[in-house]
């Protein structure tokens, strides 16, 4: 559910203490699962793009148990588009790493061996384009978060102005984008007459398969006609829905986890007990056998992403704003306080009526589940964390509920409190006058009107709700203007404590 960021880099090992290796994996102590699997003779047949923590929890994770089974032709070569802390990490390990699993009952530690090299893009672009038009490399899958995709997330098209896509098309053989990446080493695939691979994105984008795959096309009309319609035509892009909450990685978490292996492990993952992974069944050149290690394949992943992304993915923002706003560092720590968790739980009853699922499915308890994780004492997943890159996640986290409720003639006064937060947040200044460390693309944007309306509650709200790249014509509704600007108001006259508490309706 969130990418590891590089505010907690990752250190090496200290004084004479041995380095988790394949040479040093006997050494792991016995109750520790270790890969069950001669990675020697593993291929590769995936590439992943944006190797953080999710995907190492995650679909790593997947990986690993399918290697387990003999699916030695689905290794991993993971890359990072900019950063190298990952590669640097990993590289002394033979790209072995910790998975520790937290719940109230204790830690489950395993070692997860399915990602066999990292590439670090800015380093050499070259070199990762080459193994992404390599025919073995039958995947392309991406956790690059809502802003790796150089879009306009409320119309989901190209940001053609971007700069790292202004960059990419004057150097499309050295790009610095994903879908510069994806775009470069599809064209050397239909130049040499190779199938494409399957591009598999596991963010949190409304339709994020048909998002990127839009995005991916006009990209490559961009610079072929022939390119995009080739793509079009034989490039697939199933959808998916990701579930599972990946904190990032502390020094603590460190330390305690090469306690347990008696070795240093860099760089571990921490998560929880549950994961999900629901996938389209449409790939270009073939998928592992997907539904032996558990994950659901279907026809249409839309139902179940928008049950996420209504239920979870909302409740979970709603929370980090205003979690943050009320002086909590974690959502563990929010979820004690009565408040705040009515508050989660009726974010999530007023966007049941918006969603359209399947027979039999039972949001309720659905809805309650989440309640009990975000409530996981052993998870510390920091507000702040979950807070960074609003601007890309409010469009489909609580904007869309928002229009749908109104297009049913519904209040939006709780999704617009979590709304006035982030407004509130991203003014760089909390409750207590502290600064805040705002993360977004858009920082200094939001920053530059905020200091032009001042806190003042029926001139911050209407100035950014003319943000276009956020609200879109949402922003222009004289109900969504109303509906925001008393939530602001009451966020400031309150806080956020209190504020959570007023806004709770029936």
């Amino acid at each position: 559910m969130s990418s590891e960021t590089a505010k907690n880099p990752p250190s090496g090992p200290k004084g004479g203490n041995l380095r988790l290796s394949e040479a040093n994996l006997n050494k792991v102590p016995g109750q520790i699962h270790r890969p069950a699997y001669d990675r020697s003779g593993i291929t590769p047949g995936i590439v992943h793009l944006g190797i953080g923590a999710f995907h190492r929890a995650h679909q790593a994770v997947v990986i690993d148990d399918l290697l387990a089974a003999g699916a030695i032709e689905w290794g991993i070569i993971g890359a990072s588009l900019r950063s190298s802390q990952t590669r640097d990490a990993l590289a002394p390990q033979d790209g072995l790493y910790t998975l520790a699993v937290r719940s109230g009952k204790g830690t489950d530690h395993r070692v997860i061996g399915s990602v066999l090299a990292s590439d670090v893009a800015r380093e050499n672009p070259r070199q990762l384009i080459a193994h992404l038009a390599d025919p073995a490399t039958r995947i392309v899958s991406l956790t690059v978060t809502e802003k790796g995709y150089c879009h306009t997330p409320q119309t989901g098209d190209l940001d053609e102005h971007h700069p790292d896509i202004a960059h990419d098309l004057q150097n499309p053989d050295t790009p610095r984008s994903t879908v510069g990446f994806l775009v470069a080493a599809l064209a050397r695939r239909q130049a040499a007459g190779e199938r494409p691979f399957t591009v598999l994105s596991c963010d949190n984008l409304s339709a994020n398969g048909r998002t990127v795959g839009r995005i991916v096309t006009q990209f490559a009309g961009l610079r072929s006609r022939d390119l995009a319609r080739w793509i079009e035509a034989e490039v697939a892009f199933p959808s998916t829905m990701v579930d599972r909450i990946v904190p990032e990685t502390t020094d603590a978490d460190r330390a305690a986890i090469s306690s347990a292996l008696g070795m240093t492990d860099a760089w571990p993952v921490v998560t929880e007990p549950f994961t999900q992974w629901i996938v389209e069944d449409r790939f270009t050149a073939g998928r592992p056998d997907f539904a032996a290690a558990g994950v659901q394949l279907v026809s249409d992943v839309t139902p179940f992403e928008h049950m996420k992304l209504r239920l979870l993915n909302a409740s979970h923002s709603a929370l980090a704003y205003l979690g943050y706003l009320a002086g909590f560092e974690t959502i563990a720590a929010t979820m004690t306080d009565a408040r705040f968790a009515a508050f989660a739980r009726q974010v999530m009853q007023d966007a049941a009526p918006t969603l359209a699922m399947p027979e039999g499915t039972d949001l309720a308890a659905y809805s309650a589940s989440l309640l009990q994780r975000f409530s996981n004492p052993a998870l510390h997943h920091r507000t702040w964390q979950i807070a960074m890159d609003g601007s890309q996640k409010l469009p489909q986290r609580l904007l869309a509920t928002m229009q749908d409720r109104l297009r049913l003639g519904l209040p939006i006064d709780t999704h617009a409190l979590a709304v006035a937060g982030w407004m509130r947040y991203v003014t760089g200044t909390d409750e207590q006058g502290r600064a805040i460390d705002v993360c977004d693309p858009l920082a200094a944007k939001l920053k530059s009107i905020a200091e032009s309306a001042g806190p003042v509650a029926d001139r911050l709200a209407p100035a950014l709700l003319q943000v276009d790249q956020i609200f879109g014509a949402s922003g222009t509704d004289p109900r969504m203007r109303s509906a925001v600007i008393e939530a602001l108001s009451k966020l400031y006259t309150l806080g956020a404590r209190q504020a959570v508490q007023t806004f709770q309706v029936g």
